[in-house]
């Protein structure tokens, strides 16, 4: 049972009416707004802007006794609205309802047109009458500016010896916003608010944590698992809340990070893996509206296959619910892959991997578009991309860790995947390549980096891995430029592991594909590096070290080194000191934090000191974690701003 609302689409970006009509605050006041409406009598709605079924979706209007729709497209009169044969505006006069409701903001104008047609004594009734307050407005002109709504959900969780600590900073003042604030709203697993309130953000680069610990102590609340909405008020360049989730313990054996949720619910999210015998996936599902998702809304099945089995739970409204993906497919082992069918009622999941031995960790799924077929071009074009799209991800060094590499389907018109596995040192040699031919939709093939490797060697003791498009067994057809992989991790000391995931993308090439070599910034290529590395600082436990994996993909030769510049800043947004490194091309660097600053300025750093990585000659992909030597490593893709 999805929801009919438009929460995102490649060509435009995301939608902010979803947002306007779905943040907390609004939806108290609009709650009181129906609840005003259906003791007047009978409504007449009128929707210009063809906003009524979504906000019909996230709001409970079951209540109103609804009298007629309006519509202005002479198109939509033939096109039943929530049920009912719309009618003209232009014979709105007719009505005999008490009531108008206009489910647009910035109504004034749509009021004024039709003002004369109404007949006497008729009240209207605008979601101007429901906005957020000018003062947490960026752009009070136009409320449905994307700026407007600059939020996010975060998981939080405190409990069992268990934290979660969200780490960003505040990178919009580098697109010159001053005066920033964060409104945060922290609910429980019921959608219960537990807590309310603002964070002033200092005027440049400063760190932002957002440590569940010290919130449950400030507010005095018991143990919680819930959702934190996150609002940047002020925001410029970016209206997207970006951040890295630590997820770590009272024991230090319990470390993990896994990403931001992704502000836009989507209908499907892949790549959610099944467990290994001994272990318990914890599959996290955040509501990210005010309405419950009904029971059976959402479900599961198995990559690839048509047996669809339902989550028979609701999810309150802006609440949390644990799933077992076991209680629904109990024969199902690692490698493989679950399709959450997720009907846009959920901000992207997180799963937790319960092993038992206080060494939990949590990752993320991901988006699985709908828009994307096979792209018969692409093999042409890589005459002239040469790789083209290229997924990079860490191989851990070789003597300690385990590396496994997981090829996930990420869009739902992905059927066959002609997919080569690279393992490449560090120093950008490649050492060995393994053609996985055409894969089907339902295959699950796990490669570990040592099969991979044969006989052979990483000199460097390290390296990366890369899946590449390889037709050379067929496949032209089926390439869609969406390649994603999960990547697994395991200390074979400590008995420690991390999952992460990402997508494929084009590097450092002048020559453009559509939207590739990707840039955050403006048009493509993206030829530049700015990423965030957080640091360990004020983590309860201490003996926490920060470590990068750069990798320097590209697609064709591009400069023969990157220049890769390192800047420690300081929680308050200051820079504390600088480094340098040369990554090869097509090679990839394993470094920390502690190797690159000396103890002095990481300290000076403080709790929320970070690094920001710069590089004006290359696009470098990168992997972040923390590490307790010995004890516990987290290992997650990086994010830029």
């Amino acid at each position: 049972m999805a929801l009919k609302i438009d929460t995102f689409s490649n060509q435009v970006g995301g939608f902010s009416f979803f947002k306007a009509v779905g943040h907390p605050l609004t939806a108290e006041k609009i709650a009181a707004l129906l609840a005003d409406i259906k003791g007047r009598g009978p409504v007449a709605l009128y929707d210009p802007l063809g906003h009524l079924e979504t906000f019909a979706e996230l709001h409970d209007v079951s209540a109103l006794t609804i009298d007629t729709v309006y519509v202005q497209a002479v198109e939509r009169l033939d096109t039943k609205v929530m049920g009912h044969t719309p009618e003209p505006v232009a014979e709105i006069g007719a009505s005999t309802a008490p009531t108008l409701l206009i489910p647009a903001f910035d109504s004034a104008r749509l009021v004024d047109h039709i003002r004369h047609l109404l007949p006497p004594g008729m009240r209207v009734v605008t979601l101007d009458d429901a906005r957020l307050p000018d003062a947490m407005l960026s752009n009070t002109r136009k409320y449905l500016d994307p700026l407007n709504f600059a939020i996010n959900h975060g998981f939080l969780r405190d409990g069992g010896g268990r934290h979660t600590r969200l780490v960003t900073a505040n990178y919009w003042s580098g697109y010159g916003a001053k005066g920033m604030r964060l409104w945060l709203r922290l609910f429980d697993a019921d959608g219960k608010v537990l807590a309310t309130w603002e964070q002033d953000l200092p005027d440049g680069p400063a760190g932002i944590i957002l440590d569940s610990a010290e919130i449950r102590a400030r507010f005095g609340l018991g143990e919680f698992a819930g959702t934190l909405f996150i609002h940047a008020l002020g925001a410029r360049g970016h209206d997207v809340v970006k951040y890295a989730v630590d997820t770590y313990g009272d024991a230090p054996e319990e470390l993990s990070c896994t990403h931001d949720a992704n502000a836009w619910p989507a209908d499907y999210y892949a790549g959610l893996p099944a467990a290994n015998p001994g272990e318990r996936i914890v599959l996290w599902l955040q509501n990210a509206h005010p309405n419950a998702a009904p029971a059976g809304s959402m479900a599961l099945n198995l990559m690839g296959s048509d047996d669809s089995r339902a989550i028979d739970r609701p999810v309150p409204g802006f609440g949390t619910i644990s799933v077992d993906p076991a209680a629904l497919f109990p024969d199902a082992v690692w490698p493989a892959q679950f399709e959450l069918r997720a009907g846009k009622h959920v901000v992207r999941p997180r799963y937790e991997i319960v092993a038992g031995n206080r060494r939990n960790r949590i990752a993320h799924v991901n988006v699985e578009r709908t828009d994307l077929t096979g792209d018969p071009s692409i093999p042409g074009a890589m005459k002239h991309l040469g790789k083209a799209y290229i997924l990079p991800a860490p191989v851990l060094p070789v003597d300690r860790y385990r590396t496994f590499a997981l090829p996930t389907p990420m869009t739902r018109g992905q059927q066959k995947q002609p997919i080569a596995a690279l393992l490449i040192d560090a120093d950008g040699t490649e050492v060995a390549r393994r053609s996985l031919g055409v894969l089907d939709r339902s295959d699950s093939v796990a490669l570990e980096a040592a099969e991979l490797m044969g006989g052979a060697a990483l000199p460097s003791g390290y390296g990366h891995l890369e899946f590449i498009y390889d037709f050379s067994q067929g496949g032209e057809d089926a390439a869609d430029g969406w390649l994603h992989g999960l990547f697994r991790y395991e200390d074979t000391e400590s008995g420690h592991a991390a999952d992460t995931s990402f997508g494929a993308h084009v590097f450092n090439t002048v020559m453009t594909y559509k939207n590739e070599p990707q840039s955050y910034g403006g048009p493509p290529p993206g030829l530049s590096t700015r990423l965030f590395l957080r640091l360990g600082n004020g983590m309860a436990g201490g003996g926490v070290d920060s470590m990068c994996h750069l990798i320097y993909a590209a697609s064709n030769p591009w400069h023969p080194t990157s220049e890769t510049v390192l800047v420690l800043t300081g929680a308050d947004g200051a820079e504390i000191a600088r480094a340098s490194m040369a990554i090869p091309c097509g090679g990839s660097r394993l470094w920390r934090a502690s190797e690159m600053f000396s103890a002095k300025d990481l300290q000076a750093a403080g709790d929320g000191g970070y690094v920001l990585i710069r590089d004006t000659t290359c696009r470098l992909f990168g992997y972040h974690g923390l590490i307790r030597d010995g004890v516990s490593f987290s290992l997650d893709h990086m994010f830029g701003f």
